[in-house]
């Protein structure tokens, strides 16, 4: 994402000259949308001699009234043309949204962790990120996986209950092993 005021260098090229442009129709479910592409390549990416030279796009989406839904830019190294500039926007839009998704997820969904964790005076702060991170990443894993942690989680629901039951059993009772565990929870069982 390109965010016009991160980036006055190129906000100063894109008010100076005439960008191509690329507008499509596009219909989602019953209704048609407009889809506004521009680009501009080779423009420096800072104010400075050394700077860096991306490729600049955006996309703006507009209703049938022509009422902006959605605008976004963003930067890249790919070659922008008419051609590549829809797969590119789109590609974007799909980068940010799993970004958005990621952080989403780890600030809300039982890892307690927040956009800015801090890093503390001897880095443990980012040793508990990374490790919160290992975590989601493990987690993650273990869901496209069929198994007992998937047994598990379909049959108590949502993640942070999952955690939630997870600690509480945990606490309580000493388990021989992973796959025990797992089989508690997947597969509960009455008193002895």
């Amino acid at each position: 994402m390109c965010k016009p005021s991160s980036h006055p260098t190129i906000e100063a090229y894109l008010t100076a000259i005439k960008l191509s442009e690329r507008v499509e129709k596009v219909k989602r479910g019953r209704q048609w949308f407009s889809y506004r592409y521009r680009w501009l390549c080779q423009v420096p990416l800072r104010a400075d001699a050394k700077a860096l030279e991306v490729n600049w796009l955006s996309i703006e989406i507009l209703d049938k009234a022509g009422e902006l839904t959605y605008r976004n830019s963003f930067i890249t190294d790919l070659p922008v043309t008419a051609d590549t500039v829809a797969e590119l926007a789109a590609c974007g839009r799909a980068r940010w949204k799993i970004e958005n998704e990621t952080f989403n997820t780890l600030k809300t969904k039982g890892y307690n962790i927040e956009h800015n964790f801090g890093h503390g005076q001897h880095n443990l702060s980012a040793v508990l990120a990374t490790l919160n991170l290992l975590a989601f990443a493990l987690h993650t894993v273990c869901e496209l996986a069929k198994g007992l942690w998937r047994q598990a989680r379909d049959r108590i629901g949502p993640r942070m209950t999952f955690f939630q039951h997870l600690r509480t059993l945990t606490e309580y009772e000493l388990f021989p092993s992973w796959q025990h565990l797992l089989e508690k929870m997947a597969y509960p069982r009455g008193p002895p």
